[in-house]
């Protein structure tokens, strides 16, 4: 009686040799074998920043006297401050931190030198956008050591006796606005409902076109008298009401457990979660079209979800990134959403602030729906 060879090393070896082969004609997973370790290698060891530098500030100067200057010099020598625009108005100034413009406001007042050199004890106005607490968090921490070291060479000689002792010539108040307390919940919880709506909204249409094609009903909907554009957006216009259960169930969650203050239009805010929602089918829609099945469609998923999630601005600082970094988080639309986002509930802006960053995500949308269109194709090849 012949005794059985359990395992066969030829077999066993031709097993191998087949994997390898189906994975080097996988061209996508082969692609995220080597890509997924790259851009985790990228971004976080020269993208995420979690002490960001070079701020983006803005400066009313009401007293250009020698002590004012030297106060914004210690401020630019700092690192943190970048010192990008003047302003004149109070105004100004709040208009120009709604949008987020700028991070910093820096308010040096009327009679700062007379006030300084009477020993007077003048008070310097710092005005933060602290929606996201870790973007200034470091910044706002350095200031009074900052500024109590601008003045050094100028409190020197006669006035030697106004920079002595422990206590400050200078009063510096700082300003932490829309979120003064520094309470994460208030960045990260209106954040996730852009996060949620892109994983979701891009991974269920991602599979629309795949799935019809792997359980052969392909045929069917190819038989009936529909355009490209119908078919796409007959698939797409079902899941807006599916994103807009989702922003009901995260609003009410950030209201009634997490406290998150909602100073702005719930309606506006509808009103740019549905451009939002459109570019994300879209794009869930345009993978659909170029995958051949429905895990290729998962994959391209996640290659776009990735960098969303790390150079939005949700985990990360966005102005902690450097500038080719945030030249790419410029082109997704959940780093505009979150600035629509987080600027209604929080800041309270109106449609003259929301616009600036609503038709980006709107330009998104068309041109990602134009690539669906022309790819879709009217057989089965």
């Amino acid at each position: 009686m012949k005794t059985r060879i359990p395992i066969s090393f030829a077999r066993f070896w031709a097993i191998i040799i087949k994997e390898f082969v189906q994975m080097r004609r996988d061209r996508l997973t082969f692609g995220m074998i080597i890509g997924i370790p790259v851009i985790q290698l990228m971004l976080f060891g020269y993208a995420i920043n979690g002490d960001p530098k070079h701020l983006p500030t803005a400066v009313l100067l009401a007293d250009s006297s020698q002590q004012g200057r030297s106060m914004l010099a210690a401020l630019k020598n700092s690192d943190y401050f970048n010192f990008v625009r003047e302003i004149h108005t109070v105004g100004e100034a709040d208009a120009a931190l709604a949008r987020g413009e700028v991070q910093f406001i820096v308010t040096i007042p009327e009679n700062f030198s007379r006030d300084l050199l009477r020993g007077d004890k003048p008070a310097v106005l710092i005005e933060a956008d602290a929606t996201d607490p870790s973007a200034t968090g470091n910044a706002i921490a350095s200031l009074r050591a900052v500024l109590g070291r601008g003045l050094q060479h100028d409190l020197k000689g006669p006035l030697a006796y106004l920079a002595g002792g422990d206590d400050s010539p200078i009063d510096v108040r700082v300003h932490a606005r829309y979120n003064p307390e520094g309470i994460s919940q208030y960045n990260i919880v209106p954040g996730l409902m852009g996060v949620v709506l892109t994983m979701t909204m891009v991974m269920i249409t991602g599979l629309a076109i795949t799935r019809e094609r792997e359980r052969g009903t392909m045929e069917n909907l190819l038989s009936m008298p529909t355009r490209p554009v119908e078919v796409l957006l007959g698939k797409i216009i079902p899941y807006i009401f599916v994103g807009y259960i989702q922003i009901g169930l995260i609003l009410i969650a950030a209201r009634f457990l997490f406290q998150v203050p909602m100073i702005g239009s719930v309606p506006l805010l509808m009103l740019s979660a549905s451009v939002f929602i459109a570019a994300n089918l879209a794009m869930g829609i345009t993978f659909s079209t170029l995958a051949k099945n429905q895990l290729q469609a998962v994959q391209m998923t996640f290659f776009f979800f990735l960098p969303s999630i790390l150079l939005s601005g949700f985990m990360f600082p966005f102005r902690g990134m450097p500038g080719w970094a945030q030249a790419i988080g410029e082109l997704l639309p959940l780093t505009h959403f979150l600035r629509i986002v987080r600027g209604i509930l929080l800041k309270g802006n109106g449609f003259e602030e929301v616009i600036l960053q609503l038709w980006q995500i709107a330009l998104f949308a068309v041109i990602v729906l134009a690539i669906a269109i022309k790819r879709y194709r009217k057989t089965l090849d």
